[in-house]
């Protein structure tokens, strides 16, 4: 049902916990299934130099809310405004059609994070 990609951020999440005094912050929920993440950063110049995510709920959130953060890390602002629900199920292997919601949550709560973002 899951692929091995997916299993491993979620048996393994990467960049796990909360950033103290992040520069951009955000969370979301899911308010039909519950699913809860928040993303905090750190921003050098245009970087995301450090990203954390806490998540609540189903395997696929927290998965994709673990995959997100990797995805992300070392590029630019611009380059993150960019990634697509799409591009999130492509790094996790795929999605069962039941679990799309996971990576949309992650992509909408990564453009809200950046909305947060002093302007510079």
């Amino acid at each position: 049902m899951y692929s091995p990609e997916l299993l491993d951020h979620f048996q393994n999440p990467r960049n796990a916990g909360e950033i103290a005094e992040p520069d951009g912050s955000a969370q979301l929920e899911n308010p039909v299934c519950g699913d809860v993440l928040k993303l905090t950063a750190k921003i050098n110049g245009d970087r995301i130099t450090d990203i954390r995510f806490l998540a609540k709920g189903c395997v696929a959130a927290m998965a994709c809310g673990s995959a997100i953060t990797e995805l992300i890390k070392g590029s630019s602002t611009a380059e993150a405004s960019r990634v697509t629900p799409s591009d999130l199920t492509n790094v996790v292997g795929g999605l069962p059609e039941a679990s799309n919601h996971a990576s949309h949550l992650a992509v909408d709560t990564l453009r809200k994070m950046l909305a947060s973002l002093p302007r510079r």
